[in-house]
């Protein structure tokens, strides 16, 4: 709590690298099966490339489209088996995977994973709603989807600007009604989507 607070901003910092995007991230799996069936057959994200682990090549090396042409990429063995237990992770862990749904598929979603066995909570996060589940390795799964129709060039500057008013309000964290005024603000599309009614997601997942 003692630390430097640096600024909140969506201008770049004086940095001596500046990075352009994500473009994957890579996770340990268990085995192909199980993989695909989470991450292809429930999410619907494309399979786009499968070929062996080029540093240890008794793996595969599996390639899934997560939407918009974002990659994540899963090492898989077929003598791993999954673990649906919870994972707990130490400091430079990931704590959970976080990947965007249609606000109008938000509901039909909590039905896929119920259908398909898979627990998931569901909070109003203040600016954006999150559902929460795990995989077949238990790695938490966010699906999260936009109250307000954001532009992707324009996040940046609109949760920074959230921070703003934010502070100015003395609230603690980032809600609702400081985003509808960034957005006011920022000559913004301010109409919210429908969303089902959620708890707040404070202190929900630790």
């Amino acid at each position: 709590m003692g630390e430097d607070q640096p600024a909140v901003t969506a201008e770049p910092p004086e940095s001596p690298i500046r990075t352009v995007g994500t473009d994957h991230i890579t996770i340990w799996g268990s085995n192909a099966r199980d993989t695909i069936a989470f991450y292809r057959d429930l999410l619907g994200m494309p399979l786009v490339l499968r070929q062996p682990n080029l540093d240890d090549p008794q793996q595969s090396h599996l390639f899934f489209d997560t939407g918009d042409g974002r990659i994540l990429t899963v090492f898989v063995n077929p003598d791993r088996a999954s673990n649906t237990g919870r994972l707990r992770t130490q400091t430079g862990g990931v704590h959970h995977l976080a990947f965007a749904i249609a606000p109008k598929e938000f509901e039909d979603t909590m039905q896929a994973l119920e259908d398909a066995g898979h627990r998931y909570n569901v909070f109003d996060r203040g600016i954006f709603f999150s559902l929460y589940t795990t995989d077949h390795n238990g790695l938490v799964i966010e699906l999260t989807t936009d109250k307000y129709d954001i532009p992707a060039d324009r996040k940046a500057e609109v949760f920074a600007t959230t921070q703003r008013i934010r502070e100015e309000a003395g609230a603690e964290f980032a809600q609702d009604e400081h985003l509808a005024a960034a957005l006011e603000e920022l000559g913004l599309d301010s109409t919210p989507a429908e969303l089902p009614d959620a708890t707040s997601g404070v202190g929900g997942l630790g």
